[in-house]
């Protein structure tokens, strides 16, 4: 089977990444650092907010089980595209909401779905989600990795994290895997 690969920025990568991770057809969801100029950024580099890179996650995932329309209604299901440089109380370039993609066919996929979204009303302002294409890709510190499924009980995890895990499971309930 031919992987292919997505790369999205939605806040932080730790909701991102648990989500995709749940979803059948998705081989594997790797948070990460994409779009920035420092090379082999850290976490406190990005945070800092002057590397230019956004958290993202890196979905590797099998188009004969989900395909990358799938995909992009779930990233626009889990995270608000209407803010601009933030979602809730993470705010800075780094939390943007990206679509970095990596074919032709992705750009102008996820231009048709913005627009869509756009002319059908679901979201009071406009969506602010930037395409551009995808530079390379840094995997994020081990710590970062699974986040969620290692730290279930962590403040943030239980206030952020849980009820985007509970929306995507809800509206996609035959998309996850059991």
């Amino acid at each position: 089977m031919a992987r292919e690969t997505a790369t999205l920025a939605g806040g932080c990568f730790w909701c991102l990444e648990t989500v995709f991770n749940r979803l059948r057809g998705v081989e594997s969801a790797v948070s990460g650092y994409m779009g920035g100029h420092t090379p082999e950024p850290s976490y406190e580099e990005v945070c800092n907010g002057d590397t230019g890179h956004a958290e993202v996650v890196q979905v590797s995932f099998d188009p004969e089980t989900i395909s990358y329309r799938d995909l992009l209604d779930v990233f626009f299901t889990i995270h608000d595209p209407t803010q601009l440089n933030r979602q809730g109380n993470d705010v800075g370039t780094q939390y943007r909401s990206a679509i970095f993609w990596h074919t032709p066919e992705q750009k102008a996929g996820a231009e048709a779905v913005i627009a869509e979204l756009n002319a059908s009303g679901q979201f009071a302002m406009p969506i602010v989600t930037e395409v551009t294409e995808a530079t390379a890709f840094h995997p994020a510190e081990d710590y970062h990795q699974r986040y969620y499924e290692l730290n279930p009980h962590q403040p943030y995890c239980q206030i952020v994290v849980a009820p985007k895990v509970v929306k995507a499971q809800a509206k996609f309930a035959g998309r996850i895997k059991t």
